[in-house]
């Protein structure tokens, strides 16, 4: 008879100093856990060290008894560490304005399963998708925004995230600028997808523009939000060729399937721990082994 073991997972960031990957490997096998997966990364340029493990507790070790008995080298190394249960499923809030297709794809993902989280609500300024979220059994949440109210909408959207519990919340075409004050009490939990078009095609209708310079190339990029827009840590990007055969309505159908593609990987990096946030940019690691049977998703 096969003996099932728990999936738990190890994020750890510290300075880069000797000794650290034999601690860790160290420790978790004197504590009866086999690793099954490991990713690290060195950065010269900034002294930083990033590692991410998957593995099994063999010996019946809870996260809180790892957690606890991995004090002593987070002090040594001057780390940052976080154990967690691969299986569990992540609260995410999504919010969305009136374009829809990245808000259908993962709600289409997420009742195949393909999109391991559990979405406890949805927000958007308008009630275009409201059917559809709660045809999912989802609860939707319209929250106008005006400049004139946008403190007090900022404060309802604030008190729903943090209600449900949720770890993560998603721009899925939200069309919204957030204020500072969340960006920065949200940080490294708010993910944004948006065009790669800029800095050239800014404003309205930017997929027409590139249609009229005659662009060959159509890009998304997914990214965490700050306080400096659209140029927040990136966690994932993809572009898709055009030709001057194809329409402008090519351009716009094209850019929305890579918008909702690059944005599902971006989650699914982000909920499974592999996504560092180093400075300005960011350390993603490949997805380990188990973790999603393809992450070709798309």
């Amino acid at each position: 008879m096969t003996t099932t073991h728990p999936r738990y997972a190890l994020r750890v960031a510290c300075p880069s100093i000797r000794g650290v990957t034999a601690a860790i490997a160290t420790y978790l096998s004197e504590n009866g856990c086999n690793i099954s997966d490991s990713a690290q990364f060195d950065d010269a340029d900034t002294g930083r060290y990033f590692m991410r493990i998957s593995f099994q507790p063999e010996e019946g070790h809870s996260l809180e008894q790892l957690r606890e008995g991995f004090r002593p080298i987070v002090e040594k190394f001057d780390a940052n560490a976080e154990f967690f249960d691969e299986t569990e499923k992540r609260k995410v809030i999504l919010m969305v304005s009136r374009f829809g297709h990245c808000l259908n794809d993962l709600l289409y993902r997420w009742r195949i399963g393909a999109l391991p989280i559990d979405i406890v609500g949805v927000i958007s300024n308008h009630m275009d998708y409201q059917r559809v979220v709660v045809n999912h059994d989802i609860p939707f949440h319209c929250i106008k925004v005006t400049k004139e109210e946008k403190p007090e909408a900022e404060a309802k959207q604030m008190q729903i995230v943090e209600d449900s519990g949720a770890e993560l919340v998603v721009l899925a075409r939200y069309m919204q600028v957030l204020s500072d004050e969340m960006c920065r009490k949200m940080s490294g939990r708010i993910i944004n997808i948006h065009h790669s078009f800029l800095p050239s095609f800014k404003g309205a209708n930017p997929y027409k523009q590139a249609f009229e310079r005659g662009v060959k190339l159509i890009g998304a990029t997914s990214h965490y939000v700050t306080a400096d827009l659209d140029e927040g840590p990136i966690i994932e990007q993809d572009i898709v060729r055009v030709t001057h055969a194809q329409s402008g309505e090519d351009y716009v159908s094209l850019g929305r399937d890579v918008e909702s593609q690059v944005l599902a990987r971006a989650i699914h990096a982000h909920i499974h721990g592999r996504v560092f946030i180093n400075g300005s940019k960011t350390v993603v690691f490949p997805p380990s082994p188990g973790s999603y049977a393809s992450e070709r998703m798309g």
